[in-house]
């Protein structure tokens, strides 16, 4: 594979369940971006590091062919992108899982001819650094919705963490990094985008954000879900449906109705600042005083791993079927043991 240009990244910050695809799919009607799903490459790959030991160029080049084997069986296509490990062991700069990752969507962003590619994994801002050292002109979207939302639509999900109080965690956790980052990032790459503003007046901040990236506005950006992309992943899970109809304006307080006093008094202990601190009001000022015990933590850690049990036994099935090959990648990768070969 031959390109005469060297696409620029963008790097969808956050928490998921933030409405990111739906930024996503925005920003792909774009010719100028081309944002694929993503198959979490640095959150699926960094965890299995120590599995192929040192990168010798052998084993480099067993973890290319491992990632590339894993995004071609991405529930939702890359559509006309044909990665090739050979050209991504050859455009590598070093033996890094970064490199693949950076150079696999570039892949995607020659294949479209576009200037930049856009990853929505948006729990790469914990491995800020080292996309800062691969991708030095990145630029970064920092989605954030009303936490509380976030955790009523995991609750819901496949995937995730189930317990409101774990969900409230990772929520911290995620903004925390997020907000740290953008202490450290030029405002000339780094773009913060609130989901509740985004459904309210799209056209304005689609706009906003075309003027940031420097590129041209398109009315049809707004008509994502009519797209290939979006009937394509709406198509490949219930958790991603809402892609196929246009945007829902008033997808916003839900949890309000949905989830219970107690539930939204968890969250609101673990995340009055940060939700304040974001511009979302407390149901109930109070929590800022709650404290947590270690013996009900105890029991939500036990309450969690019975609803991530129960979600998957209640999920449909197709949508579990699309996860299978991935799934059975990683199963044949742990049994290689490459660290204890030459």
């Amino acid at each position: 594979m031959e390109s005469f240009f060297k696409p620029d990244g963008i790097q969808i910050i956050g928490t998921q369940r933030s409405g990111s695809n739906l930024l996503r799919v925005i920003l792909d009607q774009s010719n100028q971006i081309a944002s694929p799903h993503p198959p979490h490459i640095l959150v699926t790959f960094v965890p299995l590091l120590a599995l192929y030991g040192f990168l010798t160029e052998a084993k480099y080049k067993i973890l290319i062919n491992d990632v590339v084997s894993y995004v071609r069986a991405n529930p939702v296509p890359w559509d006309g992108v044909e990665l090739d490990g050979a050209w991504i062991y050859e455009n590598s700069k070093t033996y890094s899982l970064f490199e693949i990752n950076r150079l696999v969507y570039e892949t995607a962003a020659i294949a479209k001819k576009a200037k930049y590619w856009c990853c929505k994994s948006m729990a790469n801002v914990h491995y800020a650094a080292d996309l800062e050292m691969h991708s030095p002109n990145l630029k970064y979207i920092y989605l954030y919705r009303d936490g509380r939302d976030v955790a009523l639509s995991f609750k819901k999900a496949i995937v995730g963490e189930k317990h409101i109080y774990h969900l409230a965690k990772q929520w911290h956790k995620d903004q925390s990094a997020c907000i740290e980052l953008s202490k450290k990032i030029s405002n000339d790459r780094f773009f913060s985008l609130n989901y509740e503003e985004l459904i309210a007046d799209p056209a304005k901040l689609i706009q906003s954000l075309c003027r940031f990236l420097a590129i041209d506005y398109a009315e049809t950006m707004l008509d994502f879900h009519n797209s290939k992309e979006s009937l394509a992943t709406a198509n490949a899970g219930e958790m991603w449906e809402n892609l196929a109809k246009p945007i829902i304006k008033d997808n916003s307080g839900k949890f309000r109705r949905e989830l219970s006093t107690v539930e939204i008094d968890i969250f609101e202990c673990i995340n009055h600042q940060t939700l304040t601190d974001l511009g979302y009001a407390l149901d109930r000022p109070e929590n800022k005083n709650k404290v947590i015990s270690g013996e009900e933590i105890a029991q939500y850690d036990i309450e969690n791993e019975l609803l991530r049990k129960k979600m998957l036994l209640s999920a449909r099935q197709s949508d579990l079927d699309n996860r299978g090959p991935q799934l059975e990648i990683l199963k044949e990768i742990k049994a290689k043991n490459l660290a204890v070969k030459v």
